[in-house]
């Protein structure tokens, strides 16, 4: 792998893992439309601590709280969570960054179970273009769906366990190649009721325990495979690209969806799902 695939592929994993275009069926076609080999394990590893590190930078303060409020730590500064009830002093209850801890653990164990149980078996028998293209396609016009006719009226403080568990189990069809954890997270999100910003934010809240976990079980694969003849500076280059169009891609579509929607979104995976099917079937 050269410094310029590294790049490449890194940009292209930290914009698509966060905005709802499927990152893994960006990495999947561009290197078989350029005919660039696997990139591995190892690469892969190291792309997804950058995402990790882009969305943990991004939300650190509501990441603190929500840590801070599930083992009961008191709470110096507060952010914008609203409460729906009684606050306490600064105008946010720990309670709150509390039960939204609970309801994002909630959220990932259905992925979790069903990566589990079938994580290999998709992995090697649905990473086909036309598999890929169809998820692309038939997704954002759910997405677009969801965003038109969606009620966009609550914010995190309405969110309950039934909003956080079907999410969840929504989220376990992104296991699919082409879908987009993101996108279909997001949809779900706008068919809960909750606003775009919300949407977007519980989204990417719930990526931090998944892309974790996915790095850590690529990390068992990387230690028995080795890391190949991916170079240093390979790597090196691969996380920071990553990182930064991870961070980059978080700031962008939360200033998008705030002033315009997800239909942007919507074309561009009609119009990569198109070209799938021209291209690579």
């Amino acid at each position: 792998m050269t410094i310029l695939q590294s790049i490449t592929l890194g940009i292209i994993q930290g914009l698509t893992e966060f905005l709802p275009v499927s990152s893994s069926g960006h990495l999947i076609f561009i290197p078989k439309l350029f005919g660039w080999a696997d990139q591995g394990i190892g690469f892969d590893v190291v792309m997804h601590l950058g995402t990790l590190l882009a969305v943990v930078v991004y939300f650190r303060e509501k990441l603190w709280m929500i840590f801070c409020g599930f083992l009961g730590i008191k709470i110096k500064k507060f952010s914008d969570f609203p409460s729906a009830s009684a606050r306490d002093e600064g105008g946010f209850r720990i309670s709150d960054f509390r039960r939204l801890a609970w309801l994002l653990i909630l959220s990932i164990i259905p992925a979790g179970i069903i990566g589990l149980l079938f994580g290999d078996a998709i992995e090697q028998n649905l990473r086909i273009p036309e598999v890929i293209a169809i998820g692309f396609i038939f997704w954002g016009l759910v997405l677009w769906f969801a965003d038109t006719y969606g009620k966009k009226e609550n914010g995190l403080e309405k969110l309950n366990w039934k909003n956080a568990l079907f999410i969840g189990c929504v989220q376990a069809i992104a296991l699919i190649p082409g879908t987009s954890r993101s996108g279909i997270t997001m949809t779900a999100g706008l068919f809960s009721k909750l606003d775009k910003k919300s949407t977007a934010e519980f989204s990417f809240l719930m990526s931090v325990p998944i892309i974790f976990l996915a790095g850590m079980t690529n990390v068992f694969e990387m230690f028995k495979n080795g890391l190949g003849d991916l170079s240093l500076s390979v790597l090196a280059t691969g996380f920071i690209a990553s990182m930064l169009s991870g961070f980059f891609a978080i700031w962008g579509l939360m200033k998008i969806i705030q002033k315009w929607s997800f239909r942007p979104f919507v074309v561009y995976r009609i119009v990569v799902g198109l070209a799938i099917l021209f291209f690579l079937i």
